[in-house]
């Protein structure tokens, strides 16, 4: 076996010593497809969700409110889910949870195929409840297996990657989404369901163990864990700040691509049309992840964070100014083309300086900041587009944007954050279950 594809059991970190180029990893690449595939899928089911929510009800609120209740599955098992990520075989999970989601877009598919039954505004509720709560475990999962068989130094490299990935995602949801979506209502949902078994038989061929010391780690009760996987971010004043921060950045941006679509919706936009609002957001991503290797290599952090949000906000300015279809797709796109930077080199950055055993409470905790906003943007969106319309609407988002971009400003931890070199200098020292505190 050769040293990339070995996992140090003990710790659950990729080793440091012979390392190979990212692309010859084979678990690596495994993990990827998995991802990818899964992403994909999920996303093609995400876009039709609003579709069919409104198909159903005829009205953008209570399609907001069907979005708002399946997506609460996502955020009552965050913080469970690093606990459970650090404690269960990672493998299994992930090959468990995509099998469970996929049954879940299933039962969709055959309530809306079969004669004498029909998709209901619960039913669709329910699935995306049961989906949500699997993704809050994948992402987790996901982002401690890399850990497991990436070497720190090659972290950013493959967190950039995830960001090229999750664009492509967001590129294919909207033209596929659209296009299958007004061949039939089903056929999204069927797209979904293959995602996620595609990722169960990649992930099945992954040979070394993605967990470090399972027995340490189920020694602890799950409470005392939950409490001292909080007690290690809330510990980092950057991870402390930054969570509350992203967590209002994800609520507008997500509350706000809400109220777009189901503006376009209600003005009877057609669904390959709105599926272009989603091109244009993986476009941006897509450019930007190429570009942000490169950038994590040679500019700190911190200045790519504020630069980032910095671009984001003239572009939210400028949706409010042209609120029209082509507004929209010109603004997304380039608002969207320093996010990729953003997102893998904080999250690059964090995970190379978090101990193995504490990757999946880390990852899920700082998940936060993306999954309240889930269920709280829709509502947001909703109600804002319905008692404001789409101008006022993007109004209230610049202004909320722009003093969340000077609140980010001032986060002075943030800026004293170095170039990936510098990186193992940070790493954060903390006992494993049993051992003695060094606090």
């Amino acid at each position: 076996m050769t040293t990339d594809e070995t996992t140090d059991q003990a710790t659950g970190e990729a080793p440091t010593t012979a390392v190979t180029g990212l692309w010859k990893n084979r678990s690596y690449r495994l993990l990827l497809t998995g991802a990818t595939a899964e992403d994909v899928g999920a996303a093609v089911g995400a876009f039709a969700v609003p579709l069919a929510a409104y198909g159903i009800t005829g009205s953008v609120v209570q399609a907001g409110v069907i979005s708002f209740v399946g997506q609460l599955g996502s955020v009552l098992m965050t913080l469970p889910a690093g606990v459970i990520v650090d404690r269960v075989d990672r493998r299994r999970l992930i090959m468990t949870g995509s099998t469970v989601a996929a049954l879940a877009w299933l039962s969709v598919v055959v309530a809306g195929l079969v004669d004498g039954l029909s998709i209901t505004a619960p039913h669709l509720a329910a699935a995306l409840f049961v989906s949500s709560m699997v993704g809050s475990l994948m992402d987790p999962a996901g982002t401690a297996a890399l850990h497991a068989v990436v070497p720190k130094e090659q972290l950013g490299q493959a967190m950039s990657v995830a960001q090229g990935r999750d664009a492509a995602a967001t590129l294919l949801q909207g033209p596929i989404g659209g296009l299958l979506y007004g061949m039939s209502a089903v056929l999204p949902f069927v797209v979904s369901a293959a995602g996620r078994l595609v990722s169960v038989v990649a992930t099945s061929l992954v040979r070394e163990p993605l967990n470090g010391d399972l027995v340490a780690a189920r020694a602890e009760h799950p409470l005392a864990s939950l409490k001292e996987g909080l007690r290690y971010v809330f510990s980092l004043p950057l991870l402390r700040t930054m969570i509350w921060v992203f967590m209002l950045v994800n609520i507008v941006l997500n509350g706000m691509m809400v109220a777009i679509n189901l503006h376009l919706v209600s003005i009877g936009t057609t669904p390959v049309l709105i599926g272009l609002i989603n091109t244009a957001v993986g476009v941006g991503v897509l450019t930007g992840s190429v570009l942000a290797g490169m950038l994590i290599k040679r500019v700190r952090v911190g200045a790519l964070t504020v630069m980032a949000l910095g671009v984001s906000g003239v572009a939210v300015v400028a949706m409010a100014l042209f609120p029209t279809f082509w507004g929209f797709v010109a603004a997304l796109a380039g608002m969207m083309l320093f996010a990729p930077a953003l997102n893998a080199g904080l999250l690059s950055y964090v995970t190379a300086i978090t101990p193995g055993h504490m990757q999946g409470r880390m990852s899920a905790t700082v998940g936060l900041t993306g999954l309240v906003a889930l269920p709280t943007a829709p509502l947001v969106g909703s109600l804002l587009l319905a008692n404001l319309g789409i101008g006022a609407a993007m109004w209230v988002f610049s202004a909320v944007w722009t003093l969340l971009f000077l609140a980010l400003f001032l986060v002075r931890p943030l800026w004293r954050i170095g170039l990936p070199d510098t990186w193992e200098a940070d790493v954060v020292e903390w006992p494993t279950a049993g051992a003695p505190s060094a606090t």
